[in-house]
């Protein structure tokens, strides 16, 4: 049986290096483009990619003798998606988001030095696969969360330092941090050019965060303990009156800040508290069986299914904060916590996010630009120099999906890309299989 999944592994390697092409330069051809700069479609056009970046879109030019030609047929050519709230750390878990047409990804805390180092400067330099990869270091001002501690304003100003120094673009506040040191955070973060993202700080609350400086609010969750006033003693899990929504949105659009839908990771969450039969239906369903053997002992162990806790009312709430934020123009990011929290499957859970604003009442338009537009955005805000991404057009990168349909009609086209490129370098619909092929067969053998 060993013998027959080295075998396998090594047939499943062969596939994906065989269908992953870097080239100078690379052409789609009769590709209807959604560029997502707008809600419009470049209809039956040539795409020119050069050296990573989009070239030009709708000129013939005349290429060199074996220049690599993608004949769309008429599929539709969209920006990659980004996940931008995650905790992967491993290279399989960056295959599954790569295979899932995720092609930039925020790591949101806690992720092992070489991750944060070696592992992404390999990625984001090409050398290994996957998607364009941000970091951000997690602090709080005690252990309770097992996040680096920050209890004073000279820790707060190191920790900026330390953090420049080794790659990361954010650091990512945390509950118990307290005031000064977070002030102190604010200001040297903004000195050095890292941005300040994360969740309510008890001590200071949202709206002071947001006002020093505080880039984006990484789960729309955190406005129920950091901004909506605090639910009746007796009802501690009462949502706030839809009318304070007009305060939140008023809120988030004054400081110019992000917020990161996590709709699907919310409802996920409230569906497994005091129910371990839910957690066994997570570890049952196909996508788990791209899990490491690590993810699913801790899925299996979790704590959410040994209380019983009744979300329901604030899972309906957020579902409407959310859809009163799109329409308003609130820049949304979608994100989640794959794979650390039991039901989130790396990239599998990016489209469940998607699925899950459509359910609230986005429209297609609003949910992809959530996946692709307004993450960049966000980066080429708070991230000096960083390369233009999330747009189809000239000078961005060249992070692509090739799927079938339009995906502002159908959007569940997006699940299966029959191509995707990461920074020029591009895979095939079979390269794809094998690789998601490869991740089963190699964490089935641990």
């Amino acid at each position: 049986m060993r013998q027959m999944l080295r075998a396998l592994l090594t047939l499943c390697s062969m596939l994906a290096f065989a269908g992953m092409v870097r080239a100078e330069t690379v052409v789609f051809t009769d590709v209807n483009v959604v560029p997502m700069d707008a809600e419009r479609v470049i209809a039956r056009t040539t795409v020119i990619v050069t050296d990573g970046k989009i070239a030009s879109i709708g000129i013939k030019a005349k290429l060199p003798a074996g220049t690599p030609v993608i004949d769309g047929k008429g599929a539709w050519l969209v920006p990659g998606l980004a996940d931008m709230h995650n905790h992967v750390t491993t290279r399989d878990d960056l295959t599954l988001l790569l295979a899932n047409g995720v092609t930039t990804m925020l790591n949101m805390g806690e992720a092992t030095n070489s991750f944060a180092g070696r592992t992404r400067i390999a990625v984001n330099k090409g050398e290994v696969p996957g998607p364009q990869i941000f970091t951000a270091l997690a602090v709080d001002g005690d252990p309770q969360y097992g996040h680096l501690v920050v209890k004073t304003p000279e820790d707060a100003r190191a920790i900026v330092g330390i953090a420049k120094a080794n790659g990361y673009s954010f650091i990512k506040v945390y509950t118990n941090l307290p005031a000064d040191a977070f002030a102190a955070l604010a200001g040297e973060a903004k000195a050095q050019g890292i941005g300040i993202v994360g969740h309510n700080a008890k001590a200071v609350g949202l709206a002071k965060q947001l006002a020093a400086g505080q880039a984006m609010v990484a789960h729309v969750e955190e406005f129920f303990y950091g901004f909506f006033p605090e639910p009746p003693a007796d009802d501690q899990n009462a949502p706030p009156a839809d009318v304070r929504i007009a305060d939140a949105i008023a809120l988030v659009k004054a400081h110019g800040a992000f917020v990161t839908s996590d709709l699907f990771n919310y409802r996920t969450i409230a569906a497994q508290f005091g129910k371990p039969e839910v957690v066994k239906a997570y570890l049952a369903a196909p996508e788990a069986r791209y899990l490491s053997p690590a993810d699913r002992l801790a899925w299996a162990g979790s704590g959410y299914q040994k209380k019983a806790v009744d979300l329901s009312r604030r899972v309906a709430f957020e579902a409407r904060f959310v859809k009163a934020m799109a329409d308003a123009g609130v820049p949304l990011i979608t994100g989640g916590d794959a794979p650390t929290i039991p039901g989130q499957v790396p990239g599998f859970a990016l489209h469940e996010e998607i699925d899950a604003m459509l359910a609230a009442g986005l429209t297609p338009w609003q949910a992809l630009s959530a996946a692709t537009r307004t993450p960049g955005e966000f980066i080429a805000k708070t991230v000096p120099g960083a390369a233009k991404f999330g747009v189809v057009a000239p000078g961005y990168r060249a992070d692509l999906l090739l799927v079938e349909e339009n995906p502002l009609e159908k959007p569940a086209t997006l699940r299966s890309p029959l191509v995707v490129m990461a920074g020029g370098r591009w895979y095939d619909a079979t390269a794809l299989k094998a690789m998601l092929a490869e991740v089963v067969v190699r964490r089935s053998g641990q």
